[in-house]
């Protein structure tokens, strides 16, 4: 199930499914730990005898943000009951206190007592066991701890604060959960329990008839007693309501700091990329981690998740993040990644947000041969994505304490893993994790990166390295022209994938990665090469459904959907249909040949979820999200188009000016 909600700031981040049950809670890490793992903390309504959960069928749901904003904009209305709530939720901008504001409408003739109930499903550091759960009179607080993670719960009306509470035993010996309990409009109140613990807790308010009421309801999450104590009394001291405000009003400053002319893009296009910059913020952590995705319900899939730093992902996020002007979100990391660099100077296949190494099914040894599992375009990327970033702030700094640290040792194994007979890198895993061999898209990231080292010599200059580095990248170019393009088919092959006892065999497979040619410019987008090549990829994996949009590559089986591959190729990927996208833009030479991947800008908005949530693939048939939502590479392809769309309008302009 996606998460069409999201909120966090670097340190907190809480998702929720689209009928407003928490699902994940991470803290101290963005991605790890998952103190609620995809378990059901939900929101409860009584009035007058009558009790619902907002998961249930009679609640009609809008789900959304407010403007350019990371606080939540949710509406619930549930007819029979006469009632009505609107709903905003956030994290404070700097310290991990996750804030909700419940506007409360009566909308019956008749004045009524209305009690809200908050269940806490927690499984503090993934694990049930040694749980703890307890009613604090002093505060006037129910509290979760265990070890290093405390939670604490609390809120207030205009009556007072928790009016009710209970905690209990869950999914244990028959027990479902204080949550049960709740469903009578009263809970038991009992104090403390641990194990596989639960709490709810319920706040009680009057309406008059048609009357609007405001309820607010706040977490603080601590290593400590007393760190949750200190940020209960800061949110009391500073007013819940006023506090949501402010972190309201932070993220609008946040997304709008760099002035931009939008030219003739829709306002929903531009909305979008508003909310991606946001979307993209809340998947990174403080000390570097680019998240790939925290949707944990992908656990159901391959019992692992996608709440990794998958360098690749991180330097291509980084890029995107780096040209819309948010060059110090990314700084730390490039730092997270020259700290995990090996002594060898390649980054492996993942990492934990901590700088952990993360799980791999990448083996050293294949037919008694010894292997480095990895994919070399992560390494060679992490330069590339640096460059681009020095391009965008100029932070001379911070790249020369970086010149010893990554960019030299990373450079140094690009320049050694090459294929001795070839120039080509050595092989290695492919961008999808699926195959071994020597790829366009491996080939083009490992110029780009060699390419972007040479920079960074030349600018401190390095004469010697400069000279290394550049040749080593224009060998690496002659070489991709020589045996990764066919000029009996006149285009590039996806590569060269290993066969039978490790031979290398022509790979024809077309491949949505092929844009890396002008993307990382081992060729100009208009080169005839490219041309053929990337009109190839559209005829080939263009979905021919009404959903549309453009699939991986030919013969895609993961989550596969397609009935009849002549027609379906592949899912369709939003990444893949925005490199569709760019390589138009790049080539475009009139305002005309900007028409069609501005309406690719627009099929994007159009397969967002309601909130603006943007998934890794659609359901071909039916448009539904398919694997994890939000995909954080989703919505920063979605950003980096965008601009590249905006500096050729400059560019268009420019050229009307002069002529």
């Amino acid at each position: 199930m996606p998460r069409p909600l999201v909120v966090g700031n670097g340190k907190l981040l809480i998702n929720f499914d689209d009928r407003l049950h928490m699902r994940d809670l991470y803290y101290p890490y963005v991605g790890q730990l998952n103190h609620v793992g995809g378990h059901f903390s939900k929101m409860g309504i009584w009035v007058s005898g009558q009790f619902s959960w907002l998961d249930e069928d009679g609640w009609q749901r809008k789900l959304g943000y407010e403007k350019e904003s990371l606080v939540t904009d949710v509406h619930c209305e549930h007819e029979s009951m006469q009632i009505s709530l609107h709903l905003s939720d956030g994290v404070h901008q700097r310290d991990p206190i996750y804030l909700k504001k419940v506007r409360v409408h009566n909308r019956s003739s008749e004045a009524r007592e209305v009690r809200l109930f908050f269940n806490h499903d927690f499984s503090l550091n993934e694990s049930e066991v040694g749980d703890t759960a307890v009613y604090d009179p002093l505060l006037r607080t129910i509290y979760h701890y265990k070890r290093n993670v405390y939670i604490l719960v609390n809120g207030k009306t205009n009556i007072g604060g928790i009016d009710q509470y209970s905690v209990g035993i869950k999914r244990f010996h028959y027990a479902e959960g204080t949550w049960r309990d709740a469903e009578d409009g009263l809970l038991a109140g009992n104090p403390i329990a641990q194990g596989s613990v639960d709490s709810t807790i319920a706040l009680r308010m009057m309406l008059g008839p048609d009357e609007k009421q405001v309820m607010t309801y706040w977490m603080c999450i601590g290593d400590s007693y007393s760190d949750v104590k200190k940020r209960n009394q800061y949110v009391l001291e500073s007013d819940p309501e006023r506090l949501l405000s402010r972190v309201s009003v932070y993220w609008q400053r946040w997304v709008n700091k760099e002035e931009r002319d939008f030219a003739d893009l829709p306002a929903e296009v531009i909305d979008l990329y508003k909310t991606s910059l946001l979307i993209v913020r809340t998947q990174i952590d403080q000390h570097g981690a680019i998240l790939a995705a925290n949707d944990s319900d992908i656990l159901q899939y391959n019992r692992d998740h996608y709440s990794y730093m998958w360098p690749r992902d991180g330097a291509l996020i980084a890029c995107a993040m780096a040209k819309a002007g948010y060059t110090g979100v990314v700084a730390p990391f490039f730092r997270f990644c020259a700290e995990a660099l090996t002594d060898e100077g390649y980054l492996q296949h993942k990492y934990n947000p901590d700088g952990s190494v993360g799980s791999s099914w990448h083996p050293y040894i294949v037919d008694d041969e010894i292997q480095l599992p990895i994919q070399e375009d992560e390494t060679a990327l992490v330069l590339y994505a640096l460059w681009e970033q020095y391009k965008s702030g100029k932070q001379l700094e911070d790249c020369q304490a970086l010149y010893p640290t990554l960019i030299r040792p990373a450079a140094r194994f690009l320049l050694d893993y090459m294929h001795p007979e070839w120039d080509l890198p050595m092989p290695s895993y492919d961008l999808w994790e699926e195959r071994r061999g020597i790829y366009t898209f491996t080939s083009a990231a490992v110029f780009a990166g060699l390419k972007a080292a040479a920079r960074f010599a030349l600018l401190f200059g390095d004469d010697h390295r400069f000279q290394r580095y550049d040749q080593g990248a224009e060998r690496i170019r002659e070489a991709m022209l020589k045996h990764l393009y066919d000029p009996q088919l006149g285009r590039f092959l996806r590569g060269y994938s290993a066969g039978p006892e490790g031979r290398l065999e022509k790979d024809f497979t077309m491949e949505s990665s092929l844009f890396a040619l002008f993307a990382f410019d081992v060729l100009p987008a208009d080169d005839p090469r490219v041309v053929n090549t990337m009109e190839a990829v559209k005829r080939s994996l263009l979905v021919q459904t009404p959903v549309g949009g453009f699939s991986r590559y030919q013969g895609d089986a993961y989550f596969q959907k397609a009935h009849d591959r002549s027609l379906v190729p592949g899912n369709p990927w939003i990444i893949c249909t925005l490199w569709i996208a760019d390589w138009e833009i790049a080539k475009a030479t009139s305002w005309s040949e900007l028409q069609e991947p501005k309406e690719r800008l627009q099929w994007v908005v159009r397969k967002a979820l309601q909130s603006g949530v943007l998934p890794e693939q659609l359901d071909p048939y039916s448009g539904a999200p398919v694997s994890v939502a939000p995909l954080t590479w989703s919505h920063a392809t979605y950003v980096g188009t965008v601009l590249r769309y905006l500096e050729k309008v400059q560019e268009l302009q420019g050229r009307k000016e002069r002529s």
